[in-house]
């Protein structure tokens, strides 16, 4: 594994060009996936450690990404710490939401036994996959995954009662965030015990409060994620979408990597972040619904970033959105593998 490009640039070394993996690409958008589809739910593949082993590996032989990221939800935390989750066809729903609850805090019971399935799905893709081949785990940020236990549902990605937490009870934002924080941590480091070898903390809705406000209410959460996964020397790469300039104040002891959004340019990214900081992304999903030609005049303007920087793993701004054609993707990967990037 070693000599895999992803670990590779990782651990600052130099390579040829810079390695490439997509979020959300265990799924979506491969048509091997949608055939498995076809015969079993969502949740029978992620629950299954066969089936979603066999999901996680996907991408590596239909793509050629250079690293697999586990199969699952961010939404496994909220179920381990007692509520009750169903996937649906239209996404996930929780049966209760918080924000219909007069003591929140009531009903959350932690159960990390609820968590061990996901073990053996990352001990299956060991056995079943090539010895080269890096696998990410990852868990939902503190603040992403309030919202869905907020709100119950993920069709309103405004969140506007978990937003509305944060200022009218900070004694209560802080306990469910507390308690999100603890089994993550339990779950981050129980996945780097099992052999994943970079770890991903998603959070998706960064962008939904002020900067400030989240460096005071949520980013010591986080940092107690990250710490938790560098004390084992794996290294840590954090999404914060949406969180615009506000990444500026993101130090080394945060993270390893940072994954920039689309709205960010990867440039301004650069300039903004810390430069022990290695970047990830930040190319835009949904312009993979666009004919090749297109495609390709805007990969043309990561040459010369990913020339001058070694410390940069090629991905998108967020995850693969529903409709992108499979031989879009994998024109993408097949170009970055192709092309010259004029490294010394």
């Amino acid at each position: 594994m070693n000599n895999n490009i992803f670990i590779k640039t990782l651990k600052g070394e130099t390579t040829n060009r810079p390695p490439v993996w997509f979020m959300r690409q265990a799924g979506r958008v491969l048509p091997s996936y949608l055939e498995m589809r076809q015969h079993h739910s969502f949740s029978e593949l992620m629950k299954s450690p066969e089936l979603a082993a066999k999901v996680t590996l996907l991408p590596i032989y239909d793509l050629g990404v250079d690293a697999a990221i586990l199969f699952s939800d961010i939404l496994v935390i909220p179920e381990a710490l007692g509520m009750e989750l169903t996937f649906t066809d239209s996404g996930p729903r929780f049966a209760t939401a918080l924000k219909d609850v007069n003591n929140p805090m009531s009903i959350i019971k932690a159960d990390a036994s609820k968590l061990n399935y996901i073990y053996e799905v990352i001990d299956e893709i060991h056995k079943t996959t090539q010895s080269g081949t890096p696998l990410i785990g990852f868990c939902g940020a503190p603040f992403t995954t309030l919202c869905y236990m907020m709100q119950g549902l993920g069709t309103n990605h405004t969140f506007p009662d978990a937003v509305a937490l944060l200022y009218k009870d900070k004694v209560l934002a802080h306990k469910l965030l507390s308690a999100i924080t603890e089994l993550s941590i339990e779950y981050a480091t129980h996945q780097v015990k099992h052999g994943v070898a970079a770890f991903q903390i998603f959070e998706t809705h960064a962008g939904l409060i002020p900067s400030d406000v989240y460096f005071e209410m949520v980013m010591p959460y986080v940092r107690k994620i990250s710490a938790a996964v560098m004390q084992t020397n794996t290294p840590v790469i954090f999404l914060p979408k949406g969180l615009g300039y506000g990444i500026k104040h993101i130090t080394p002891e945060d993270t390893d990597y940072l994954s920039v959004d689309w709205q960010t340019s990867i440039y301004e990214a650069r300039e903004l972040v810390h430069h022990n900081i290695g970047l990830q992304g930040n190319l835009d999903p949904r312009l993979l619904m666009a004919d090749t030609d297109t495609i390709l005049t805007y990969l043309e303007k990561y040459k010369f970033f990913g020339s001058e920087y070694q410390n940069w793993i090629f991905n998108l701004g967020h995850g693969f959105i529903p409709g992108i054609p499979y031989e879009n993707a994998k024109f993408v990967v097949d170009w970055v593998k192709q092309t010259d990037w004029q490294r010394n």
